[in-house]
């Protein structure tokens, strides 16, 4: 855990919360060398171990799906 004084936070705030974000590692804030504060990153998101799948039974079928969209006699390729 590292700690940061105010002043200086004040100068690099985003750079510092940068830090927290890449390295997942608290900072303390301190004024005049006592604590008044923490930087603490976000607790991790959670996420399905794999993408295959990760939409199964999130949609449904409606109608034929294997059918021709429109009637074989409106086909020009078949109009010989």
């Amino acid at each position: 855990m590292g700690q940061i004084s105010v002043s200086k936070l004040k100068a690099t705030c985003l750079s510092v919360v940068e830090e927290v974000r890449k390295t997942r590692k608290s900072i303390v804030i301190t004024k005049f060398g006592e604590p008044v504060a923490q930087i603490v990153p976000p607790p991790l998101a959670d996420r399905p171990k794999h993408w295959l799948g990760s939409f199964a039974g999130t949609a449904t079928i409606v109608g034929d799906i294997v059918g021709p969209v429109i009637e074989d006699s409106n086909w020009s390729a078949l109009k010989d």
